[in-house]
């Protein structure tokens, strides 16, 4: 069903998130930091004979190989925002993305995990003031990445808190900066205790814990952003609002469906039934004050012609 271009809820199919360009922008600016970040280290580890501040300028060229899925996924969906190809636009690109990075996450979580076991039966020789010098900058380079990734949530207070705002590639991008923030702080905290008591074992065991952190937040972009790829039915507060304002004076909701398009966007398919039904559009104009949704189609069946249909199939 096409809608009418004057019809309240028809909004073409740019599903981009509200934020979308900032977003973009804050997440090319965290990528130039990691890179700037990685250049210093690597330069200082080679003029001053550094393992550890090499491998963590090498880390960091990994850490920016990560980030840019998302901020490549940021530039992909905006030039193809008016692609007629995608049927309901490119809104999903980001949590294609955000899937993408939580995955790899999840891989490195394991990766620190291994080389956490392994550590506590072949122990290795660890230079504590260059590894918590290189522990302490990582930190501080995340930190400032976390907080220029950092989502505002000031606007997503309609209905319940249920992140309708939530971009979920901002969120793989925070995570990742943030998994990296908290294995520096793990770090620097065995660090120090393997230097002052002689437990090289903290090492070891900051690792797996940290990992089991990352792990834990992989799991729920995974579920999250994995919903949303698959069209997982959207339940809770939305769902009854629809209801709730299309189910009066006798009219009653057959069949709905309410899922997620994009960031702050939301698509509905409504078979409504009524001794008197009113038109499509009007039962559109009940939910325009529902700003999240953004592409709503109306199936409207008389209740007397339901009853004639059902009892002829019988």
């Amino acid at each position: 069903m096409h809608q009418d271009p004057t019809d309240p809820l028809h909004r073409g199919h740019d599903f981009l998130g509200a934020q979308h360009d900032r977003n973009e922008r804050r997440l090319w600016l965290v990528i130039a930091l990691t890179l700037a970040t990685m250049v210093a280290e690597i330069v200082a580890g080679t003029v001053f004979g550094s393992m550890a501040l090499l491998a963590d300028g090498w880390h960091m060229a990994t850490h920016a190989g990560a980030l840019s899925i998302g901020a490549l996924a940021y530039a992909w969906a905006r030039r193809r925002v008016h692609d007629p190809r995608f049927v309901f636009g490119t809104g999903k690109v980001g949590d294609l993305a955000g899937y993408t990075s939580a995955v790899a996450l999840a891989g490195v979580a394991l990766l620190i995990a291994w080389e956490s076991f392994t550590r506590f039966f072949e122990p290795i020789s660890i230079r504590f003031d260059e590894a918590i010098l290189v522990a302490v900058l990582g930190l501080v380079v995340n930190l400032a990445s976390a907080w220029l990734l950092r989502e505002d949530h000031a606007h997503s207070h309609d209905h319940g808190h249920d992140h309708h705002h939530s971009d979920h590639n901002l969120r793989a991008a925070y995570l990742h900066v943030l998994a990296d923030a908290l294995t520096s702080v793990v770090a620097i905290a065995a660090l120090v205790l393997g230097r002052q008591f002689g437990w090289m074992w903290m090492d070891a065991v900051g690792g797996l814990l940290g990992a089991l952190v990352i792990l834990r937040w992989s799991y729920g972009l995974v579920r999250d952003t994995g919903g949303v790829l698959l069209d997982v039915e959207r339940g809770g507060d939305l769902a009854s609002a629809v209801r709730e304002r299309i189910e009066q004076d006798g009219d009653l909701v057959l069949d709905q469906h309410v899922w997620r398009l994009g960031p702050g966007h939301f698509g509905a398919i409504l078979v409504v039934e009524s001794d008197d039904p009113l038109t499509p559009r009007e039962y559109r104009a009940r939910l325009v004050d529902l700003a999240v949704l953004a592409h709503v189609t109306v199936e409207v069946r008389t209740r007397e012609n339901h009853r004639r249909v059902a009892a002829a199939r019988g």
